[in-house]
C-alpha cells in the first residue's frame, strides 16, 4: 500500500516516540508541526505543490526557520513561505504556529490593555483565561505587569548604529489628562540600516510642545547610537522643522511627495484643474534628475500664476522640499521619497487604539504602542532587505 507523505511522517513521529519514549516527544512535535504547516499553506494558496488550478491564488516559496521554546525544549520549525498573493490578501502565517507561540503575547498585550481600560485585576484574569488558556493571580499579574514595562523600556532604550535613513511620523491619540480629554502626540521613528533592513528605532508619547517633545525623541535616537544619517524623510510636521536643525542640523529633509500631492489641492481654485494638477506634480516627482524637476517645477509656477496664484505660490514654496530625495542614488529614491513604509505601523497602532478609544494615562498609550511595535521590529529585522545599500 503506497504511503502519502503525512503518513510518512505520522509513523516517523511515532518511530521517535518508540525508540526515544519521552525524549522523543521534541522531535515527534517537529515532524508534525512542519507537516501541518505545510497542509495548511496548501488549504491557504487553494492548491497542492505543483498542482494546476485556477483557484490557485498564490505560490508555495519555500520555508524560513524559526526556533521556538516549548515545555519539551528548543524545537526548530520550517515555516512555509509564500509568494504572488492578491494585493487585498496581507499575508500567510500558520495559524497552528500562531495558537502555540503567541499566547504569551496575548498576555502581554492583555496586561496592557488592563491599563489601557482601567480594567481590574479579575477582568485581567477572564481575559487571560479566555486567551491563553490558564489562570492567573493579582500577583502574577502585578509580576507580569512589572516585566512588560521592563522589558518595553528596554527595546525602547537599546543602542543604536549606523541608520542612513530616518523616516519620522506622528499620530495623535486621545488620553484622559488632569479629568479632561486631550489630544496626545505619539511620535515614530523607523530606520533603514547599513544592512539594508528597516527596524523601528524608537517611539515617544507626550504632552509638551511640538518642538521640545520632537527635540527630545531625536536626542534621545542620538544618545543611544544613532549614526550615519544621510536623509530624514517626513511630513511637515508642527515644531519638527526646528528640531530637526537643532539636532540633525548637516541632514538633508526629504518632505513626504504623497503628503504634499495631498496638501496641493486645498490650493487647487477649481475641482476641474484638481487631477491635472495632480499629475503635473506626479510628472516633477518623476523626473529623472533634479535639473529636470527643478526645470517642470518652474513651468508649474509658471502656468498657474494667473489662473491659480495661490497654488503658484505655494507649489514655489513648498515643492523643493519633497525634491531632496533626488540626492539618493536611483535605486533608493522610489522608497525614500514618502513616509509609506510607517504606514503598515500606523495601521497596527490605530486598529488596537481604536477599540481603546481612550487611554487612561500617557503610559498605557505608550505601552501598548511599544508591544505592537516590537513585533513588527522582529518580523523586519528577521525579513528580506529593504533596500540593497550596495546600489550606490
Amino acid at each position: 500500500m503506497t504511503q502519502g507523505p503525512e503518513d510518512r511522517v505520522i509513523r516517523a513521529a511515532l518511530e521517535s516516540l518508540i525508540e526515544n519514549g519521552l525524549d522523543g516527544m521534541g522531535e515527534a512535535i517537529r515532524l508534525l508541526m512542519n507537516e501541518a504547516m505545510k497542509i495548511e499553506r496548501s488549504e491557504f494558496l487553494q492548491a497542492a505543490p505543483y498542482q494546476r488550478s485556477e483557484e490557485r491564488i498564490g505560490h508555495a516559496n519555500g520555508f524560513k526557520g524559526k526556533t521556538v521554546d516549548t515545555r519539551v525544549g528548543q524545537i526548530r520549525l520550517r515555516v512555509p513561505q509564500v509568494r504572488g498573493l492578491p494585493a487585498d490578501l496581507v499575508g500567510f502565517y500558520p495559524q497552528s504556529l500562531e495558537k502555540g507561540l503567541r499566547s504569551e503575547r496575548a498576555l502581554k498585550l492583555a496586561i496592557a490593555e488592563m491599563y489601557v481600560t482601567g480594567v481590574s485585576t479579575r477582568k485581567v484574569a477572564q481575559i487571560t483565561q479566555e486567551l491563553c488558556g490558564i489562570d492567573i493571580s493579582s500577583a502574577q499579574v502585578s509580576r507580569a505587569s512589572a516585566l512588560l514595562d521592563e522589558e518595553l523600556d528596554s527595546w525602547r532604550q537599546r543602542p543604536l548604529g549606523e541608520i542612513p535613513y530616518l523616516v519620522l511620523d506622528a499620530r495623535y491619540e486621545k488620553v484622559r489628562h488632569g479629568g479632561h480629554v486631550v489630544d496626545v502626540a505619539l511620535l515614530l521613528a523607523i530606520g533603514v540600516q547599513a544592512d539594508g533592513k528597516r527596524s523601528v528605532l524608537g517611539v515617544s508619547v507626550s504632552l509638551s510642545e511640538a518642538e521640545v517633545h520632537w527635540r527630545t525623541f531625536l536626542n534621545s535616537l542620538l544618545e543611544r547610537g544613532m549614526k550615519g544619517v544621510r536623509m530624514l524623510v517626513s511630513d511637515d510636521h508642527a515644531g519638527l522643522k526646528q528640531a530637526r536643525i537643532s539636532s540633525l542640523p548637516s541632514v538633508p529633509w526629504q518632505r513626504c511627495q504623497f503628503h504634499l500631492q495631498q496638501n496641493a489641492q486645498a490650493y487647487v481654485p477649481k475641482v476641474a484643474m484638481r487631477k491635472e494638477v495632480a499629475q503635473t506634480l506626479r510628472d516633477i516627482f518623476n523626473a529623472p534628475d533634479k535639473t529636470e524637476a527643478d526645470r517642470m517645477l518652474q513651468l508649474l509656477i509658471k502656468r498657474y500664476q494667473e489662473s491659480a496664484p495661490d497654488l503658484a505660490d505655494w507649489a514655489e514654496e513648498n515643492i523643493p522640499e519633497g525634491l531632496a530625495v533626488f540626492q539618493l542614488p536611483k535605486a533608493h529614491r522610489l522608497r525614500m521619497r514618502t513616509t509609506n513604509g510607517l504606514e503598515r505601523l500606523n495601521r497596527e497602532i490605530k486598529r488596537r487604539t481604536r477599540v481603546a478609544s481612550l487611554f487612561p494615562n500617557e503610559a498605557s498609550l505608550l505601552r501598548l504602542a511599544s508591544a505592537l511595535l516590537v513585533e513588527i521590529d522582529d518580523e523586519w529585522m528577521t525579513g528580506k532587505i529593504y533596500l540593497n545599500m550596495k546600489s550606490e
